[in-house]
């Protein structure tokens, strides 16, 4: 089979470009009740408040510049043309800032919307809010092009495709705690890929992986890359 790499990533990737993790202590979900601002529910209640957290979290992803971690992956990504599928459960649109291109964003983009009514979608404008008017069907009905708690991620069949294929996957800055991202070892495992888990510190799905790198994604992730680069 051919070498086929897969990179499943999460909230920690971008940690060090600013933008804040969601689960560790301090994190987001601390701040705020995700039952209020990130489910269909919570919008269903207050739109408002919704739109007021995700109006946030666009400007601050607007303000964040990938890390090295980021450009590390587009580096391989680009040297290693066809062998590298990239997912990732962040909706901050830093990797395709950093240049990578053969990627999945399963939770959607922050800085896209779509309408509730006749699902079109489009470039987010800086502020969403319940005036906002669909710009094909006229109607205001839109909101952030994300994917809720309850909801089905995007792109799940081309994600189990490439997990067919992989002969390596690696789980880079995420808690190993929200599904199905975090069952994606456990199917690679099964089907013979080598697993690799980068993260600061263990997460609860470390002890499913064949190898544990630990530190922060700014340096480990060149470094396994470099070391990627370094066998092939």
């Amino acid at each position: 089979m051919p070498e086929s790499i897969v990179i499943l990533t999460g909230a920690g990737v971008s940690a060090e470009s600013g933008l804040g993790t969601f689960r560790d202590a301090g994190g987001i979900w601390d701040q705020y009740e995700l039952e209020d601002v990130a489910t269909p529910e919570g919008f269903a209640r207050n739109p408002a408040l919704v739109h007021d957290f995700y109006n946030t979290r666009r400007e601050n992803a607007a303000l964040a510049r990938p890390n090295a971690a980021h450009e590390a992956l587009a580096r391989l990504e680009r040297l290693l043309p066809g062998r590298v599928t990239l997912i990732t459960q962040n909706i901050d649109g830093l990797h395709e800032r950093a240049g990578s291109r053969r990627l999945y964003a399963m939770h959607g983009r922050v800085d896209r919307a779509v309408c509730a009514a006749c699902a079109h979608r489009w470039p987010s404008p800086p502020q969403l809010s319940t005036h906002t008017a669909c710009p094909a069907c006229g109607q205001s009905t839109c909101r952030p092009d994300v994917v809720w708690f309850g909801e089905m991620p995007y792109h799940l069949d081309e994600i189990e495709q490439a997990l067919r294929r992989a002969t390596q996957l690696v789980v880079i800055g995420t808690s190993g705690t929200v599904y199905p991202a975090a069952g994606f070892v456990e199917v690679a495992g099964q089907l013979g890929a080598y697993t690799v888990e980068i993260n600061l510190g263990r997460s609860e799905a470390s002890d499913a992986f064949d190898r544990v790198i630990g530190g922060p994604a700014s340096e480990m992730v060149p470094a396994w890359v470099d070391e990627v680069l370094g066998s092939w």
